[in-house]
């Protein structure tokens, strides 16, 4: 499999959960970290109740029948046209070939189709590479957050960017 083969997105379903938890799992390895499914990842133990019963969406890039990205969307104050952006994960083969980029896009359009105007979302603080590429996308970092919902504290930085 090669970043360039076709990749398709998809809702995910109930049936992808141990493939999307694998993904992050991967990811947080990367850093010396691992899922906390009883505290910070337990969302991703009900998909459908966590993001679209919720008003939400979450989506996979599938490639030849493996997930090789996730992101989702959640509603934070639909009044106000706020929401947040959640689970972009990509495989590490994957990184650099656009796919980020057109993960983002589609929660771009899917957050202006239902009329919300601002995005606010975390990101652990040592996800740099991240954090570069959501300053390419116009985001600009504010404030820092101390999290205890893992296995072991963290920090995140705050990333908000206007929509329309």
């Amino acid at each position: 499999m090669t970043p360039t083969d076709d990749i398709q997105f998809r809702d995910a379903t109930v049936d992808d959960q141990p493939a999307i938890i694998e993904l992050i799992n991967g990811v947080y390895e990367e850093y010396g970290e691992r899922m906390c499914l009883e505290g910070a990842d337990a969302d991703l133990l009900d998909l459908e109740g966590a993001y679209v019963k919720r008003g939400g969406a979450f989506i996979v890039a599938v490639q030849q029948g493996v997930i090789v990205g996730s992101h989702a969307t959640l509603p934070i104050d639909p009044q106000a046209g706020l929401l947040t952006f959640r689970r972009l994960y990509t495989a590490p083969a994957t990184r650099g070939t656009g796919l980020g980029q057109q993960l983002m896009q589609w929660a771009f359009d899917w957050s202006v189709e239902h009329g919300f105007r601002r995005v606010e979302f975390w990101s652990d603080t040592r996800f740099t590479r991240a954090h570069a590429f959501f300053a390419k996308l116009g985001f600009e970092k504010g404030g820092t957050r101390r999290m205890a919902d893992g296995y072991e504290p963290y920090e995140e930085y705050q990333f908000t960017r206007e929509l329309l």
